[in-house]
């Protein structure tokens, strides 16, 4: 199956991941580049300049956030035609559709399993550490305004709302405002009509196939930017913030960071062991990616290649291309820790007493919320502010407490969110048979 994919599939997939891997998935030959043309070298290394020039020189290292912007958006504006075509020519090429529903039905399950476990887990760190303890903060001071003109006019969605939200006011609208559930729904609709039309419609397969050919192209030409990408959003994160930022809230960052560690190694590694492959190998795999979240603070920038590695891996184009999308919206693991644990954070530092039950109703309010904050940096802290806004004990104004670390905050909400996809991906694949786990483990060594 693994052999299936390598050499088909995504087209330049085999430029895009040889230059993300350096050549790692082959056999090594005398013309493989020298270590500081590998991706992942140029972007570590640009990441440790920023933190040095943000150290040194904070005003300029701010105004360097231009080029970080950059790179998300010129990522951003590929990442819908990336998603209707692999989902489309994925699904058309497919013999069985059943196969679809069923692998839609399946990841669903487990999205809202994994995702609930970690608000819970979320809910009890925050209970255990405390991190907001002993702030005593009176929410009358607190700048209110900056959290309303941050977050905008965040308000919990109900489940209706959210419902037809999926769906676009027209198919164009769907690409135009890059909402990536509402462009899966459109491309579902017509993998599944190209389907039925079968040999009549072979044409217009051929020419989405070309055109994903041509997609990746463009993702292999953008990943050459990705060292000045990060170098941008880094610098401005320590010029703007600055390290000593964290000083005052140093033990949420802190046990934010841990949790988020921890949920990875044991959670998604246990998850990872059960379906027969080393979670640790498969974020040596994806180091790249892993590297350019914690550099954006965005896990968008990540989702074209990481796509095109878990199709390398063997997973068929049309698993990847309806899992990924989908856990974007569903599957937000690092969202899910951060919303409970920052609603119990703002409550104990404004010395808000949270019952029991007041603590279950943030917790049903945040399994709804929590699945519209997906891949732009601060989506998180805006659900958050929506969540908060159902629960009127906990004074909104509090989240002006976190707004100055929030960039720091949301390099690990980005990065589990980004793990937790690609690892419930090649779970779901070896659900459905379409990786061996010698194979799936070769390819990960």
């Amino acid at each position: 199956m693994a052999g299936a994919h390598a050499g088909g599939g995504y087209g330049p997939g085999e430029p895009v991941t040889a230059s993300l891997e350096g050549g790692a998935m082959e056999t090594p030959a005398p013309g493989k580049p020298p270590w500081y043309r590998v991706l992942w070298v140029q972007v570590l290394l640009a990441m440790a300049m920023a933190v040095v020039f943000g150290y040194l020189n904070p005003a300029r290292a701010a105004a360097m956030k231009p080029l970080g912007d950059a790179f998300i958006r010129l990522i951003s504006t590929i990442i819908t035609v990336v998603i209707f075509c692999t989902v489309v020519t994925g699904i058309a090429g497919m013999e069985n559709l059943k196969k679809v529903g069923r692998v839609g039905g399946m990841a669903l399950i487990y999205f809202e399993i994994v995702s609930t476990l970690a608000l819970l887990i979320g809910l009890l760190v925050g209970n255990v550490v405390r991190p907001g303890s002993g702030f005593n903060v009176d929410a009358a001071t607190l700048d209110a305004k900056s959290v309303t003109d941050y977050a905008g006019q965040a308000k919990a969605r109900s489940a209706t709302e959210f419902l037809l939200h999926i769906i676009p006011t027209t198919v164009v609208d769907a690409f135009a405002k890059g909402d990536i559930l509402q462009v899966l729904l459109v491309a579902l609709l017509f993998g599944f009509a190209i389907s039925a039309a079968g040999a009549r419609a072979k044409p217009l397969v051929d020419v989405f196939e070309a055109l994903t050919h041509a997609v990746f192209g463009v993702v292999n030409i953008l990943m050459k930017f990705a060292p000045i990408g990060a170098f941008g959003a880094m610098a401005f994160t320590v010029g703007r913030y600055g390290i000593a930022s964290l000083g005052p809230l140093a033990k949420l960052v802190g046990t934010f960071w841990l949790t988020s560690v921890l949920f990875v190694a044991i959670v998604l590694g246990g998850i990872a062991w059960a379906a027969g492959f080393s979670v640790l190998r498969f974020a040596v795999y994806i180091k790249e990616e892993i590297l350019l979240v914690l550099a954006t603070s965005s896990s968008e920038t990540a989702l074209p290649t990481l796509m095109a590695k878990l199709e390398k891996l063997g997973c068929s184009k049309s698993l990847v291309g309806l899992v990924v999308p989908t856990g974007y919206i569903f599957n937000t693991d690092g969202t899910s820790l951060y919303m409970t644990m920052a609603a119990l954070f703002v409550a104990q530092a404004t010395n808000t007493h949270l019952s029991l039950t007041q603590q279950l109703t943030i917790l049903t309010v945040a399994v709804l919320t929590s699945k519209g904050a997906s891949g732009v940096q601060g989506a998180s802290f805006i659900a958050l502010v929506g969540t908060l806004s159902t629960i009127p004990t906990i004074p909104v104004a509090g989240m002006a407490l976190i707004l100055g670390i929030d960039r720091f905050l949301s390099m690990f909400r980005a990065l589990v969110n980004m793990i937790g996809n690609g690892v419930a991906t090649l779970v779901l694949a070896r659900w459905e048979g379409e990786l061996e786990q010698r194979v799936l483990r070769r390819n990960l060594s």
